[in-house]
């Protein structure tokens, strides 16, 4: 199964999301957040820090990320690991391939300009759902 990554970067205070605009399939000309593909034998938190550090020149010093799903596509024999973090002091952005750009973290995902088919939406609630609920962050997992 291939493996990929989507990396959310929030700003130190929380308002804004970090976004690129795709340059080429899948979903070119559609907003999404960075990442790329997990190489065979990579360590997948690894592969997340390089990819971020790749494609924005935020670096491991700058963000601690962590896991916030996976989902798999088996018809497509894909698996999509999805991180977050937020940002410890400012950074100036280094772009690769795909412009960044801020948006702020209340925006609404579900439109058309978005890449994920109304997944970033959800994605983006989930985090809202965990910063906002403590037993999460005092019991490692989900209060539902």
């Amino acid at each position: 199964m291939k493996i990929v990554n989507l990396i959310i970067v929030l700003n130190p205070d929380n308002t804004k999301v970090l976004m690129c605009y795709r340059q080429k399939d899948p979903y070119k000309g559609l907003y999404n957040f960075v990442g790329g593909k997990v190489e065979p034998h990579e360590n997948h938190l690894q592969a997340a820090y390089r990819e971020l550090q790749e494609e924005s020149g935020i670096t491991q010093k700058d963000i601690e990320i962590n896991l916030l799903m996976k989902t798999q596509y088996p018809i497509d024999g894909l698996e999509l690991q999805v991180y977050y973090g937020t940002l410890k002091h400012d950074v100036i952005l280094k772009e690769e391939v795909n412009p960044l750009q801020w948006f702020d973290f209340n925006t609404d995902f579900s439109n058309g300009q978005y890449a994920g088919d109304g997944n970033i939406q959800h994605m983006i609630k989930c985090i809202e759902f965990y910063r906002n609920d403590t037993t999460v962050h005092q019991t490692g997992g989900t209060s539902i």
